[in-house]
């Protein structure tokens, strides 16, 4: 088989699988609707199961419905015949996924969910099939013909039954009117989870490790402060504990180039006054907005009343893998 071959085969299949997932959307009414509203009304866990390739999807759906508010696990069909049924109460609802609407091992369990009372949705590829008849309601994931030139590897309809999935997770999304910080509770592990979970009071340092001079300090002392706690800075503050502003490497700099007086020059003198602050209680993500957006790698962070509680450096962030 030639590369021409190869890459008119893979666009072919591009093809069809856009094709599929464009003739869902017409299909999205009043059974999609029912649907939502019967996940929305369950007071307890949505259970979805499938057989074979169904099953492999019937994970992913599992997973992204309860990354995004909607409590749910997968349970095997065949598992479930053998003691995992144990795992669904009368409080769950089940989605039971096959494109037949015949799985052998999905049907098994039709019986001992009608006994419990358990609502089930199907999605099926044909509204006639045994378990679609048996549903609450059945989302048509029908294909006209799979992407696999044999017309026989689940290729469309599992695209499609994806794509099925991903709708009810987003429409019950917005329904229950999930946030993004809501979504972060359920990924504290990454990258998201700590920029939307992550504030500066969590990776800021306070108390000993501030450094703090008067205004009335020389500028030699200072330099002694900013090397003991290794900042590259120090914050200035008033007898009430007010900050009057900072002095940096950047400001040490400064007063070298216009030959200041190091023993004789005070911070009142050297210092810059109105430097950015933030507070404690926003992101850290946020704070490395401000930092990038004013070309700083350090912000002072302070209270309502202007004091100093404490250093955000660039690093803190970098390291706690905010990004």
């Amino acid at each position: 088989m030639g590369k021409d071959l190869i890459i008119q085969a893979g666009r072919r299949t591009i093809s069809m699988e856009t094709a599929a997932v464009a003739a869902l959307e017409g299909r999205i009414g009043d059974d999609f609707n029912r649907a939502c509203e019967l996940i929305l009304g369950c007071p307890g866990r949505v259970i979805v199961s499938g057989m074979g390739k169904s099953g492999h999807i019937g994970r992913k759906i599992a997973a992204t419905l309860a990354s995004t508010g909607t409590p749910s696990f997968f349970v095997h069909p065949g598992e479930a015949s053998h003691g995992d049924l144990g795992m669904i109460t009368r409080q769950d609802l089940v989605i039971a996924i096959s494109n037949s609407g015949s799985s052998a091992e999905v049907l098994t369990l039709l019986p001992l969910l009608k006994r419990l009372g358990i609502p089930m949705i199907s999605m099926t590829g044909k509204p006639d099939s045994p378990l679609a008849q048996s549903a609450d309601v059945n989302l048509d994931i029908s294909v006209e013909t799979e992407a696999c030139p044999l017309n026989l590897a689940p290729t469309s309809s599992t695209t499609v039954t994806l794509v099925m999935g991903d709708a009810l997770a987003v429409a019950l999304l917005e329904a229950r009117g999930f946030t993004a910080e809501d979504f972060a509770f359920s990924h504290p592990g990454g990258a998201l989870g700590r920029q939307l979970l992550l504030k500066v009071e969590d990776v800021m340092h306070a108390g000993q490790e501030l450094p703090q001079v008067s205004p009335e300090t020389p500028l030699s002392q200072a330099l002694l402060e900013m090397t003991s706690k290794g900042f590259g800075m120090t914050t200035v503050v008033d007898s009430d504990g007010q900050l009057q502003g900072v002095f940096t490497d950047g400001d040490l700099r400064r007063v070298i180039d216009q030959k200041i007086e190091l023993d004789t020059a005070t911070m009142s003198k050297v210092m810059s006054r109105r430097p950015k602050t933030v507070s404690a209680h926003i992101l850290a993500a946020e704070a490395l907005r401000i930092m990038e957006d004013n070309k700083i790698t350090a912000l002072v962070v302070e209270d309502p009343e202007h004091h100093p509680v404490g250093l955000l450096h660039m690093h803190d962030i970098l390291r706690a893998g905010v990004i």
